[in-house]
């Protein structure tokens, strides 16, 4: 934790989020230092103090590591945060420091669609992989044995929510660590440390940068062995993340929380919209009262992200409609302040109809927004 912040464990969202990972102030000194560029840093006699190479640390990493680790968990200072070139690159740290040949992995049937490819060169490497859906907390059933829990909850890109702190009991009652990727939640809406898991793993690509500019992933859990490990599997690999990249993320946290409440409040009255609608099925956001899993959303969550999905009745509905948008950009990934919508099937990872959408919904005003989504299923219509 910063000096800028100790103590702050108590304050709110949005002043964690401006405040987190300042330097203590300097005379003449910016508030938030501009990026490093440096491949090697002035290292006479012994290696010795925090910096010695640029594959292994930099200044401006250090500060964007300690504002993430501010907001994953507030008020401690034993957990530690790495950044790297991108979410995929944080998953693989967590996952393949972690395990070797004989021990198995439970993972989510209904993941980030990059994860059959992770199942399959784990299977390579003689790890076995089990799978199961996240609804229902399915994935207990197959925990016996494991040394390795992946819970991806809401799941991407169906919004299905388990029970966090149920799993993390059960698993780690079986000599299981458990990684939970935050991606969608983001901090300010879940905290997997504070639930019992032993890393929070998210894309900062998504809404903890917002500005779809930005390629990142981070990867935060306690001080210590496992910790150690993601820190070597990021030095062997090389996977870091550019100073740039890690002083823009640093910037655009300040504005996360302005950013995250517009987006949810806004993607709950596109939800609210949506539901009266008799052209789509299977409308699923966490934040409404009749969604299957707000249940358990409600107590583990404190906010629900911005993303919604629905499905259409066939691929070329989906695609008029996509087509028919004026305000919501066709394109991948989520979390941004200009909303996005795409057909999910055209990638051919996610295991949904032809005609599902997922939606991320931005930051542009909400009576806008609803209108442009509500036209565009009109104009749609066959």
């Amino acid at each position: 934790m910063s000096e800028s912040t100790k103590g702050a464990d108590h304050t709110g969202d949005g002043t964690r989020a401006v405040r987190a990972g300042l330097p203590e102030p300097v005379k003449h000194e910016p508030t938030l230092p501009g990026p490093v560029f440096a491949a090697h840093f002035h290292l006479p006699g012994e290696v010795t103090g925090p910096y010695s190479y640029g594959r292994d640390d930099n200044p401006t990493w250090t500060n964007l590591e300690r504002a993430i680790s501010e907001l994953e968990a507030p008020g401690r200072d034993d957990v530690e945060t790495l950044v790297f070139a991108s979410g995929m690159a944080a998953i693989s740290a967590v996952l393949f420091s972690q395990l070797r040949a004989g021990d198995a992995v439970v993972l989510p049937s209904d993941g980030y669609q990059v994860l059959p490819l992770v199942r399959a060169q784990l299977e390579a490497y003689g790890v076995e992989v089990r799978i199961a859906p996240t609804g229902g907390d399915a994935q207990l059933d197959v925990l016996d044995g494991a040394r390795l829990l992946w819970i991806e909850s809401p799941s991407n890109p169906g919004l299905d929510v388990c029970d966090i702190k149920r799993l993390v009991e059960a698993a780690h009652a079986r000599g299981a660590l458990v990684a939970v990727d935050n991606t969608l939640a983001t901090p300010l809406g879940q905290r997997p440390l504070e639930l019992g898991a032993d890393f929070a793993v998210a894309s900062g690509t998504k809404q903890l940068t917002g500005h779809g500019d930005v390629l990142l992933g981070y990867a935060a859990g306690r001080e210590g062995e496992a910790m150690t490990a993601v820190r070597r599997w990021r030095k062997i690999v090389g996977a870091i993340a550019g100073p740039m990249e890690a002083w823009l993320a640093h910037r655009s946290i300040a504005t996360l929380q302005m950013r995250v409440d517009r987006q949810n409040a806004t993607a709950l009255a596109v939800a609210e919209a949506l539901r009266q609608r008799a052209d789509i099925s299977g409308l699923r956001y966490p934040g409404l009262p009749d969604d299957p899993s707000h249940k358990i959303a409600s107590q583990q969550m404190r906010r629900y992200g911005c993303v919604v999905s629905f499905t259409l009745p066939t691929r070329a509905r989906a695609e008029r409609f996509l087509e028919a948008l004026r305000l919501v950009e066709d394109a991948t990934s989520f979390g941004g302040v200009r909303s996005t919508a795409e057909r999910r099937r055209r990638w051919g990872g996610d295991a949904v109809p032809e005609g599902f959408i997922r939606m991320s919904v931005g930051a542009e005003d909400p009576e806008d927004l609803v209108a442009d989504v509500l036209r565009a299923l009109d104009e749609s219509a066959e």
